[in-house]
């Protein structure tokens, strides 16, 4: 087998198809559970990861994704969710898949080996310094990924890499590297358990982390939510209930008032007029905490 840690054997994978399912089960559960726990010592570069996101949204930037098959997919989840759970702007979240949009009907290979796409589509976007590029890769070692690096890179874009694999070749090509060093998986090869799993856990942390920086998350609560259903129009009243400290009926007027923006709408819950939540929330770069201070 090869030396690298996503493609070698498991020490109990031997005879792994002739044992019981549940035992099997019980591997497979072990398996995502040790890949999660791989996750704790890039916590540092994770943090690295996320301020570098958070100066790219103030900027104005696009937090741009660009990855190949099962990362694809953990990036394309994340990004996905950045608008509705932050408020992110969506024109400042980028999604690059090798083997396009297509792939998410139909995930190929052969895609992942294509540098020139990747490289193309990079170009397509003109990349800038305001932007940041965060490429995944299982292995560390395939070309989609590390050639979109290389050419935002080279742009001036802010690089950010994730890989399962220490010594990385993506690591190589980006200014923040965040190794995921997840155990052999159970079915050798299979990247879209462990290492997935770990990927899908570090990008999780990493963009919270991100919109923490942002101010878009106050005492636990998603401050920034875009309310655009029913369940989450009531989230939005609990939580302007929670941090102004009102009623239902308070926090229903402010929410009118602001029209449904939470972090305004707990401004003025807690007093102040709809201008005056604006201004201070400028005042204080989107920060609530200090908004919230400043009103008291």
């Amino acid at each position: 087998m090869t030396s690298r840690q996503t493609e070698q054997l498991h020490t109990d994978a031997r005879g792994l198809d002739l044992r019981p399912g549940e035992e099997v089960l019980q591997l497979l559960a072990a398996g995502q559970s040790a890949a999660a726990e791989a996750v704790q010592s890039a916590i540092p570069d994770i943090a690295r990861g996320a301020k570098a996101a958070a100066q790219t949204i103030r900027d104005g930037g696009r937090l741009i994704y660009a990855a190949a098959g099962s990362s694809g997919l953990m990036a394309l989840a994340d990004a996905l969710e950045l608008p509705g759970t932050y408020g992110i702007d969506r024109q400042q979240v980028v999604v690059l898949l090798a083997g396009g949009m297509d792939a998410l009907q139909d995930i190929r290979g052969g895609p992942e080996d294509d540098a020139d796409a990747a490289i193309a589509a990079v170009t397509t976007i003109q990349p800038s310094s305001k932007d940041c590029l965060i490429s995944l890769t299982a292995s560390g070692h395939t070309p989609y990924p590390i050639a979109a690096a290389q050419t935002a890179r080279s742009a001036g874009a802010r690089t950010v890499g994730l890989a399962n694999n220490a010594g990385a070749a993506l690591f190589d090509h980006v200014d923040v590297s965040i190794c995921l060093p997840t155990p052999p998986e159970v079915i050798a090869g299979s990247t879209r358990m462990g290492a997935g799993t770990a990927q899908k856990i570090a990008l999780n942390m990493l963009s919270t982390l991100m919109a923490m920086e942002l101010g878009h998350v106050h005492d636990g609560m998603m401050v920034n939510v875009i309310a655009d259903n029913e369940k989450l129009r009531g989230r939005a009243r609990g939580i302007v209930m929670a941090a102004a400290g009102v009623d239902e009926t308070r926090a229903i007027q402010a929410l009118e008032a602001s029209h449904g923006a939470v972090k305004p709408a707990i401004l003025i819950a807690a007093g102040a007029s709809p201008q005056q939540a604006e201004t201070l929330l400028t005042t204080h770069n989107g920060m609530l905490r200090p908004a919230l201070a400043e009103l008291g």
